[in-house]
């Protein structure tokens, strides 16, 4: 029959286009079975187990399992194996509330690592919000937080350094809020807050494990003294996927004792937590 090469070519190579690779087939089935039989903190089968039951290779198998650890759905320990998540973590933004304590309250170990850390000519922004030139070097400090060995969110820290003398000698990782009590005697609140929507960029896509343009979660924190002196700017870059923020504004309400209402709605935020 005239043309039935070309057609029948033509719907081999659509299939071919259609076809996804044998890695992503698995990974869409073990996806739905992640969220249909699995609860947060259950393990997955051995790579093994997976190999045989699929008919697959421990390669495949691997990849399948990394497309799930992209997404926020699972995460990989040493000696444990596969342990699916709870793909959002409720941190709950109240008077007084820390990141430390909401984790603690949940049962899940978390821990900061230390990146980097000096003094560095910080952006025009940073510099105008503690009045001074940009030409100015101020004290940054990089870190990401675990939770449960994943990493959660990747922290921006700008101090002003005569607020904190010899830091650099003391910060090797751990709370930054245990160190500003213990050897400076600051205890620091939130003053202004501000929350923004973005993608991952390359940075974020290595030390938080997530793909490009993965969205995040990015609190700007202004935090002060009891004096109200800005002492810190810290800007927290959060998986999306695995953090949600609940801000209680009837509770935080109710630490107001001056009967006023609030004239901006940061005024309701608590205290920065540990590490943001």
């Amino acid at each position: 029959m005239p043309g039935a090469p070309s057609v029948f070519l033509g719907l081999m190579m659509s299939r071919q286009i259609l076809s996804l690779p044998r890695y992503r087939e698995l990974a869409e089935v073990l996806l739905r079975e992640v969220r249909a039989d699995y609860g947060p903190g259950d393990l997955l089968p051995t790579e093994a187990q997976l190999a045989k039951r699929f008919a697959v290779n421990r390669h495949t198998v691997r990849r399948a399992l990394d497309e799930l650890v992209a997404a926020g759905l699972v995460t990989r320990h040493q000696g444990r194996g596969t342990q699916v998540v709870d793909r959002r973590l409720d941190y709950a933004v109240s008077a007084g509330s820390k990141v430390t304590q909401n984790l603690a309250g949940l049962g899940l170990p978390a821990n900061t690592c230390c990146l980097e850390q000096g003094f560095v000519m910080p952006p025009e922004a940073i510099a105008q919000r503690f009045g001074r030139p940009a030409s100015e070097p101020l004290l940054r400090v990089d870190t990401v937080r675990y939770v449960d060995d994943a990493p959660l969110m990747r922290l921006r820290h700008w101090f002003d350094p005569e607020r904190v003398p010899g830091w650099l000698a003391r910060y090797r990782g751990g709370s930054t809020r245990a160190l500003l009590g213990q050897h400076y005697g600051l205890r620091l609140q939130r003053r202004r807050v501000r929350i923004d929507a973005v993608g991952a960029d390359r940075d974020d896509t290595r030390w938080l494990q997530c793909p490009l343009n993965a969205p995040l979660l990015v609190m700007t924190s202004d935090n002060t003294d009891v004096d109200g002196v800005l002492v810190e700017v810290s800007v927290g870059r959060a998986r999306a996927d695995r953090l949600s923020y609940h801000i209680d504004f009837d509770e935080a309400a109710g630490h107001r004792h001056d009967g006023a209402g609030p004239t901006d709605p940061s005024d309701l935020l608590p205290s920065e937590e540990d590490d943001t």
